[in-house]
């Protein structure tokens, strides 16, 4: 799904009319610490500031020299995933949004939409 979530990505960038599809740097929890995603960012041209698992870490290190270096993380710019964290956090106030009482993804798009709109007034 991580793929099909980043093709979805728009935003306006400054002074030009079409929107960007590719973002400058993805950041991202421990759960997308996998190598088809980092393959896929890397193809791309997209940055990742993606915490390695522990699991990978050690594999790694068993490997030795076979296991290669360990991928770029900047523990600076990780700070900043906390202002996404808490607008999930937001939106999960929402009763149907939390538990998911829409049944198709049109109406729970609209759903978000709404109380995005409710936060931000």
């Amino acid at each position: 799904m991580f793929e099909t979530v980043l093709s979805r990505v728009r935003f306006q960038r400054p002074g030009q009319s079409r929107p960007a599809t590719r973002p400058d740097r993805v950041i991202a929890d421990k759960g997308y610490s996998t190598r088809a995603i980092r393959v896929h960012l890397r193809r791309r041209g997209i940055r990742a500031t993606i915490p390695e698992r522990r699991d990978q870490r050690d594999n790694r290190a068993r490997r030795g020299q076979a296991g290669g270096r360990p991928p770029a993380f900047d523990p600076v710019i990780y700070k900043h995933r906390n202002v996404v964290e808490r607008c999930s956090n937001r939106l999960k106030q929402f009763r149907a949004i939390a538990t998911r009482y829409d049944k198709t993804a049109l109406s729970y798009q609209a759903m978000i939409d709404l109380a995005t709109l409710t936060l931000w007034l």
